[in-house]
């Protein structure tokens, strides 16, 4: 099937690595074009020179309230167009709720809560009718994750905000979609496997737990996201989609 990317432009953000340059990745090899951001401008830029030429990184930090317009002055700088963003916010730091400090949290709501919010803004007010805004959220939306907890509590209110987004969003003919990823195997899901006393015995804990009883691959991610960013999914906004081998038991 042809998912209509090419040519299309899209901001990735976070996507020097793990869930953000799967997607980056999937974008490019189906024919878009996408600017891509990480914290640092050599990692923004490697991770670029290794997608290819329809590629390009800049660094950028979500908590900077002018990262959202210079991304979008990037993808039409350089693509000429603007066609949608993937927001990946990344993981807050791990923690129980005794444990986590203000500064923490402060820090999470700066770049995880109101960074996307900043830039879902930015982005509807630029985007013409087919146009999409998609973001990278978590299971922990729909049910906790023991040790995670700013996460939990910042990733349902962005839940609600794309929910939002996508009813007053809609008759313009824009998109707002979100993805749910729970054991998808990046080097963050590593690293929080690895914080406990035996990493082996727990990620086999929560294979488990999976219906197809492995983690996921990161292209298999990737390949979600393009297509719910691509015009094939033309008629789908408000959704949140899990992206989970089965790892949520409801409906």
């Amino acid at each position: 099937m042809d998912l209509g990317l090419k040519d299309r432009v899209y901001v990735v953000t976070g996507a020097t690595r793990g869930l953000g340059n799967a997607a980056a990745r999937e974008l490019v090899a189906d024919g878009a074009k996408v600017v891509i951001t990480g914290r640092e401008e050599k990692s923004a830029a490697d991770a670029a020179a290794a997608l290819g030429p329809n590629a390009v990184g800049v660094a950028a930090d979500n908590a900077d309230p002018g990262s959202a317009a210079r991304l979008i002055a990037a993808a039409r700088e350089h693509f000429g167009g603007f066609d949608g963003v993937l927001i990946s916010v990344g993981g807050p730091a791990p923690g129980f709720a005794a444990d986590n400090t203000d500064e923490q949290w402060q820090a999470a709501f700066e770049s995880v809560f109101l960074g996307a919010v900043r830039l879902a803004r930015t982005a509807a007010g630029e985007l013409e009718a087919g146009g999409v805004i998609a973001f990278v959220l978590a299971g922990s939306v729909h049910e906790p994750s023991p040790g995670l907890t700013i996460s939990n509590g910042l990733r349902p209110g962005l839940a609600g905000f794309a929910k939002s987004l996508a009813n007053e969003l809609g008759p313009r003919g824009i998109r707002v979609v979100g993805l749910l990823p729970a054991r998808i195997d990046t080097d963050r899901v590593r690293e929080l496997d690895a914080l406990s006393a035996d990493p082996e015995a727990t990620r086999a804990q929560l294979e488990a737990r999976i219906a197809l009883r492995r983690y996921g691959k990161p292209e298999e991610f990737g390949r979600t996201a393009a297509f719910l960013l691509s015009p094939a999914a033309s008629y789908l906004t408000g959704i949140m989609l899990p992206v989970d081998g089965g790892m949520r038991h409801g409906f």
